[in-house]
């Protein structure tokens, strides 16, 4: 399994939010291509980041600052959040990136993603993000009234080959994933799942392991010290 450090970034500052809420939103480094840096010293073989502010309003607001982060280090880097377009896909390939990840854009329209992964393929990802089963957008502020198994299969049955699924009501609590909801859907496809949310400590890491997720993607628990990442990336490897 591999572990993906986390850098959300809000107003181009490294941020964690609680719940998704952005009124939570606290600081948690100084600068994001040095936390980059750093994951990749500790043993990240790829990091995950998010344009807050993007998700929310559908345009690449962190698009530079993301890139440098691509471009500075010497492993991959995908992104989130506020990609609703190919012109958006393209700038962020042309700028480094190795996985984009489709959300609000691939619930809305399933013809891009199905555009996306032609011209792309496996770099092309979908995030499945849910509060209470059901798909969220525009940065977690609107819910929809699709369940996120039957997207998921939407999103499988267009050669998606990548899910990262968050239970929203877990993501930045430390509490613990949602392994019950991660268990159902990889017994509804058949494709790469990536947990992300409320991840603490290392036996999350044991339990997502033994259950077979391609990806755990941590960020509060990191810069919050109740996991050390060198030691996740040596637990999820075994």
């Amino acid at each position: 399994m591999l572990i993906l450090p986390a850098i959300d970034i809000l107003g181009g500052q490294c941020v964690r939010l609680v719940k998704g809420e952005y009124g939570s939103a606290s600081r948690v480094a100084e600068d994001a291509v040095k936390t980059a840096l750093n994951f990749e010293s500790n043993g990240a073989e790829m990091i995950h980041t998010v344009d807050l502010n993007g998700a929310k309003s559908g345009e690449p607001e962190n698009l530079d600052l993301i890139s440098k982060i691509a471009k500075t280090v010497n492993v991959p880097v995908e992104i989130g959040g506020g990609i609703r377009n190919m012109d958006t896909v393209d700038r962020y390939i042309d700028g480094g990136i190795s996985r984009i990840i489709l959300g609000t854009s691939a619930l809305r329209d399933p013809d891009f993603v199905r555009a996306a992964v032609k011209k792309y393929g496996n770099k092309i990802a979908v995030g499945i993000d849910a509060k209470n089963g059901f798909v969220c957008v525009d940065g977690w502020t609107n819910s929809s009234e699709v369940k996120y198994t039957d997207f998921a299969k939407v999103m499988e049955d267009i050669g998606v080959d990548n899910i990262i699924f968050t239970d929203i009501d877990k993501d930045g609590t430390l509490t613990e994933p949602n392994f019950e909801q991660l268990g159902i859907l990889k017994e509804t496809v058949n494709v790469k799942i990536t947990a992300s949310g409320g991840i603490r400590d290392i036996a999350h890491i044991e339990r997502l392991t033994k259950m077979g997720v391609y990806a755990a993607i941590c960020g509060k628990s990191i810069y919050s010290g109740t996991l050390d990442l060198k030691e996740a990336i040596r637990v999820a490897a075994e």
